[in-house]
């Protein structure tokens, strides 16, 4: 549906809409990825707030695992590395990507929690992604 408007709170979405709205196949390779090796469902949200319009949010064990938001091109993934997982992030974040590194150093850390806002553009941040997920969910991450 091209006429779908992430801005309008009446129009819900699907993955498949908001996939047709990004026309970027990483969106559809982060979300099956989430959905397939984390076992869990999309929960479809409309925010007012920082990023106003439709997201996506991923929880798993109660746990926010990641929230995507939705741009013509692209997409923004929220990865929040709280206190308890800010040791592990900082051991792997030398094998991450340079933009990863970059965005850890120059995001502000907050009551201990670093709100990692990745723009995913390419398979190289997605890999950087779903190493940002399992540190979250305490996993053993391969590139």
């Amino acid at each position: 549906m091209a006429d779908w408007d992430k801005m309008n709170p009446s129009q819900i979405p699907t993955l498949e809409l908001m996939g047709d709205y990004i026309r970027n196949p990483v969106w559809k390779m982060v979300t099956d990825y989430v959905i397939d090796t984390y076992e869990t469902k999309p929960t479809f949200e409309f925010s007012r707030c920082a990023w106003p319009g439709w997201n996506v949010k991923f929880k798993k064990a109660g746990k926010n695992l990641c929230t995507m938001y939705p741009f013509e091109g692209f997409l923004w993934v929220l990865v929040v590395i709280g206190k308890h997982e800010k040791d592990r992030f900082d051991e792997e974040l030398p094998q991450m990507s340079e933009y990863l590194q970059n965005l850890a150093m120059d995001t502000p850390e907050g009551m201990g929690q670093k709100w990692l806002q990745i723009e995913l553009e390419d398979e190289d941040r997605l890999e950087d992604v779903k190493r940002c997920i399992a540190i979250k969910r305490g996993k053993i991450s391969k590139k």
